[in-house]
């Protein structure tokens, strides 16, 4: 059978052309520091004064970097290896950075100060912490680190944290028979005492009508949703444990009592939602 060698060496010219394309195009995608939103209202409650959280590839995925902003006003950066769940150590020195809120015309230069973690070798970290300036209040929060040194190589990065819209981050309203399962049977943390306390009524009965002013930004001493870490209003209350806990919404309240059932010994006590 004849074969046309021409037309063969042509078809693997393409076929070369193509797949060096595609390889240099998943290189290139590869190199581009990646941000990974991670969850951060839901997580408060467990994780403790966590707003939001992302994270961003160094390199080709060599390492990575966590910026992790706290109800506290503190801005937190955890320095993290090629596996996102290994901590990596690097040089304990004030490491520069820029924080910039959303819409404004300038960014403000901090230092985020070494702070190590338990097993960190001597005179290095894999955590550093700041305060956000008070000026820098608008979010989402743009965070720029010009020059992180890890091993040896140098990467620059940034990452937006903290919600522009805090209604996208609040929890879905669970369903009617779902509600009434949830809030009048007792389980793990929520007790019989408790639905008692509570009036034996669901959330959406006892706040029928409540308007949710959703506040991001609390003053020092004012009480924190335990869900979102956001300011909670006193008239969205719940008692769970014995104990009465305030929310920022009712959608919280269900998010609540679930992890109070399904996660016994996971909430904290209400003296510890209080901004700082």
């Amino acid at each position: 059978m004849a074969v046309d060698r021409g037309g063969v060496v042509t078809a693997v010219g393409v076929l070369t052309i193509v797949g060096a394309v595609g390889v240099l195009a998943y290189q290139a995608q590869k190199g581009r520091p990646v941000p990974r939103p991670h969850n951060h209202a839901h997580a408060a409650a467990d994780r403790g004064p966590s707003v939001h959280s992302r994270i961003v590839s160094l390199g080709n995925d060599e390492y990575h970097a966590e910026v992790v902003l706290a109800t506290d006003g503190k801005l937190h950066l955890f320095v993290l290896g090629a596996d996102e769940g290994r901590v990596q150590a690097v040089a304990g020195e004030p490491l520069p950075a820029l924080l910039k809120g959303s819409g404004d015309p300038a960014a403000v230069e901090v230092m985020l100060a070494p702070s190590p973690q338990p097993g960190d070798p001597p005179g290095t970290t894999s955590r550093f912490v700041t305060a956000v300036p008070g000026a820098v209040v608008a979010r989402p929060l743009e965070v720029t680190v010009p020059n992180l040194s890890v091993e040896g190589k140098r990467f620059r990065f940034t990452a937006s944290v903290g919600a522009a819209d805090h209604a996208a981050e609040m929890p879905a309203k669970v369903a009617d028979d779902e509600e009434r399962r949830l809030y009048l049977t007792s389980g793990g943390d929520y007790t019989a005492a408790d639905i008692v306390a509570n009036g034996r009524r669901t959330a959406s009965e006892k706040f029928k009508g409540f308007r949710a002013k959703h506040d991001a930004h609390p003053s020092a001493g004012d009480l924190l949703c335990p869900i979102t870490g956001t300011k909670a209003h006193q008239d969205c209350s719940w008692v769970v444990g014995g104990k009465t806990y305030t929310f920022c919404c009712p959608p919280c309240v269900d998010e609540f009592v679930k992890q109070a059932k399904d996660r016994p010994g996971t909430i904290r006590v209400p003296e510890e939602y209080v901004q700082k």
